[in-house]
């Protein structure tokens, strides 16, 4: 940041400490921070620990963020503030980006769900201010370099079409261990969620929709054999944008091998309930353990034809791990989430931006060499 700002992250989860603790750690001019959440000693215990965490002291202030209503305070930092960092659940970003236009606030959010997405989409047409939607890791961080590699190619190939665009995340464990080969590492809630709703596709250069976990597939990255397989959200507004100049197009997520199979023996068991995915995130966190160690693996890749009609292909394939940010470690999971999210904050202050920015409007290679994203991600060359 090369400014003062005044920031609020609506949310006191893993993601809302990275983010907290990024901006204070990593900007050049800290920001005025507030933490709030609907349990305010958490939003005060993350306050406390963003404050323990950073290399020269630093205030992060607290607030109480009620589920219905404004109290008198969160008026008060409404009325002050400069944009909004949601790191709430989902479900609630259509709420909280009505806060942020109401009090002309920047918004941006984490959000892989479609349907709140168009909700703010449609909300945020005539704002004032700018709203980024979907800016994490997936959504987010993976399609801006699946977008900036097809770029690439079309300028190196001299072309403006590809046969393929593929592109994958995997929040995984070092080990795997059956009968489900998995351990979270991030909401549960938000991996039943991608299993069971429809991803967005491109097939034959146009838009449609395919039942997740329905093109299992198996891919090797640096030696290791991972599977992968369709899940919804992940594919942002990638499939609208590329509509016409891509002839396949989807995200998948990787898994360590077995791991879908054991998903689909469970989803058999509930075909004929109302709410499958409350049923599967309770089957899931019954069993599957929650583990610290973590690694994220993503991969993307652009195939076609060049303007000499030789097929070609050029791929990027990243791994990381947990790091250190002040003197606190944070898990992989953390850091590449709420890298891309502070990234898209310094965007939309330092920049003009008004209404729905989408991840196809970013201008990826700057973006992802951003001053917040490179010490997650390293830097980024999409070659020619």
């Amino acid at each position: 940041m090369k400014k003062h700002y005044t920031i609020i992250i609506a949310g006191a989860g893993g993601i809302a400490e990275a983010a907290g603790l990024i901006l204070m750690e990593w900007s050049a001019i800290k920001p005025t921070l507030f933490i709030g959440n609907r349990t305010y000693s958490k939003a005060l215990k993350v306050a406390r620990w963003i404050e323990q965490g950073t290399t020269d002291p630093c205030k992060v202030s607290s607030f109480h963020l009620p589920e219905e209503g404004l109290t008198d305070v969160m008026k008060e930092i409404l009325l002050q503030s400069d944009l909004l960092l949601d790191c709430l659940p989902g479900n609630l970003a259509p709420k909280m980006a009505r806060l942020a236009k109401d009090y002309h606030l920047h918004y941006a959010n984490l959000t892989e769900y479609v349907a709140e997405t168009e909700e703010i989409m449609h909300l945020a047409q005539d704002a004032s201010t700018g709203f980024v939607l979907q800016t994490g890791l997936a959504p987010g961080y993976i399609d801006l370099l699946a977008h900036g590699l097809f770029k690439q190619f079309c300028r190196e190939f001299k072309v403006d079409k590809a046969d393929k665009l593929e592109f994958k995340v995997g929040a995984l464990t070092h080990h795997a261990v059956g009968p489900h080969y998995y351990g979270f590492t991030w909401s549960p809630v938000g991996v039943a969620t991608e299993y069971l709703k429809d991803a967005i596709v491109l097939r034959d250069f146009n838009i449609t929709t395919l039942p997740a976990l329905s093109e299992r597939a198996t891919l090797v990255i640096d030696g290791m054999t991972y599977e992968e397989d369709l899940t919804s959200g992940g594919a942002a507004d990638l499939p609208a944008a590329l509509s016409g100049k891509v002839r396949s197009l989807d995200y998948k997520t990787l898994r360590h091998i077995g791991h879908y199979a054991w998903v689909e023996k469970q989803l058999s068991k509930f075909k004929k309930i109302p709410h499958p995915i409350k049923a599967l995130q309770q089957t899931m966190e019954a069993v599957v353990p929650h583990v610290e160690d973590d690694q994220i693996v993503l991969y993307a890749a652009v195939e076609g034809k060049d303007h000499l009609g030789v097929l070609q292909r050029r791929e990027i394939a990243k791994r990381m791990y947990p790091q250190k940010v002040g003197k606190h470690a944070l898990r992989a999971i953390q850091t590449t989430t709420a890298a891309p999210l502070v990234q898209a904050a310094e965007l939309l202050l330092e920049n003009d931006c008004k209404g729905v920015v989408l991840q196809s409007e970013i201008d990826a290679v700057p973006f992802l060499n951003g001053d917040y994203i490179v010490p997650v991600y390293g830097v980024v060359e999409f070659g020619k």
